[in-house]
């Protein structure tokens, strides 16, 4: 029962079930020897017994196998379909000459051969896996900070403010690790002639800019990667939820492994189509201003004006709902491999429960 109109804000709340939760653990009921003891409060996350899993949640381990996923994640999946982002940046600087997906592959395999739409793959590569390990890495480090900052109930309650905090504060630290890559990789691809790999394209750009040709894109690349790091984290464990109460036939605690990773890659497909749309806008000024140099942000969003900053949305659509899908499927997979405390659904502490005058 929730007699509570607290509760029913809660329950009512869009992302009100993630599946990370907070929970009292009671050491008495475990072992005896925690009687003489206070019991100790810890970010319940695994979904197994402990005795399957290879290491303390929250522990160093823990968080470095977290950014190693993170690393296999982004690094690959990005790395697959630099293809079509190589497409959708030109789309996005030369509307005029690529007029279409299609169009764009025809005349850059006409004018590069195949090879051609390989073009930036290195940078892409270093860069995305260098994001991918503070994105999922700091993610869970700042995920665990900020939930005992407020406390055990809070997190429950405000459980999807707390995901949207630390992912984009992790993102805020990510995007400075990706922003020289990305620089190179935009250059690379939407520059003809300019530098045909990352070994001709760095030096090349040191010497005419200087370092600020490197970061002068990572304010928009905040712009476009913090709101859709935060649409990625929250809508895919909203999604998840959603997925096993309404389409899996039987709990998630029933589902093999395998049945699992298939509700994650659905749901971080469906989550994928919704980042690309948020942070799309500025996906396109970032391409734009990576290609001219002296340009900054402003001037490039006026140039482009509001239909313009849409440019290229169909490919981006595809590509970042594949990426969204493939990342949430790898990094799962690597918590599986590696046997890491993954979490469960949530449950709310007993403490509150008492509070809210909840009875079993």
């Amino acid at each position: 029962m929730y007699p509570n109109a607290l509760t029913q804000l809660a329950r009512a709340n869009p992302f009100s079930a993630p599946l990370f939760t907070l929970r009292q653990v009671e050491e008495a009921a475990r072992s005896p020897a925690a009687e003489h003891g206070p019991s100790k409060r810890t970010l319940a996350a695994a979904a197994v017994a402990d005795s399957e899993v290879s290491c303390e949640f929250g522990s160093k381990k823990y968080y470095a196998l977290c950014g190693f996923g993170g690393i296999l994640s982004c690094g690959i999946t990005h790395t697959a379909v630099v293809p079509l982002d190589l497409v959708k940046c030109r789309l996005q600087v030369d509307p005029d000459k690529y007029k279409s997906i299609f169009k764009g592959f025809s005349i850059t395999i006409k004018e590069d051969g195949m090879r051609g739409l390989a073009k930036g793959w290195a940078p892409t590569f270093i860069g995305y896996s260098m994001q991918g390990l503070c994105k999922f890495g700091f993610y869970e480090v700042f995920k665990t900070t900020y939930s005992d900052m407020i406390g055990e109930e809070n997190t429950y309650l405000w459980r999807t403010s707390l995901y949207l905090a630390a992912s984009a504060s992790a993102e805020f630290f990510a995007d400075i690790a990706l922003a020289p890559m990305e620089a190179c990789k935009v250059r690379i691809q939407t520059q003809p002639g300019y530098a045909n790999n990352l070994r001709q394209c760095a030096p090349k750009m040191f010497a005419e800019e200087g370092l600020w040709a490197f970061y002068k894109g990572v304010v928009p690349l905040w712009m476009r990667q913090i709101p859709y790091t935060m649409m990625k984290f929250a809508c895919f464990e909203r999604t998840v939820e959603l997925l096993y109460k309404n389409v899996v036939p039987k709990p998630r605690a029933e589902c093999s492994k395998g049945e699992q990773l298939v509700v994650t890659f659905v749901a971080g497909y469906i989550a994928g189509v919704f980042c690309a749309i948020v942070s799309h806008p500025a996906d396109s000024v970032v391409s734009v201003l990576n290609k001219e140099s002296g340009s900054t942000a402003l001037g490039v969003l006026k140039k482009l004006g509001p239909k313009g900053v849409w440019k290229g949305l169909v490919a981006r659509i595809i590509m970042i709902g594949t990426l969204t899908a493939l990342q949430w499927f790898i990094y799962d997979s690597v918590k599986v491999y590696f046997r890491l405390p993954r979490p469960p659904p949530p449950e709310m502490p007993e403490s509150l429960k008492k509070k809210l005058g909840i009875t079993e």
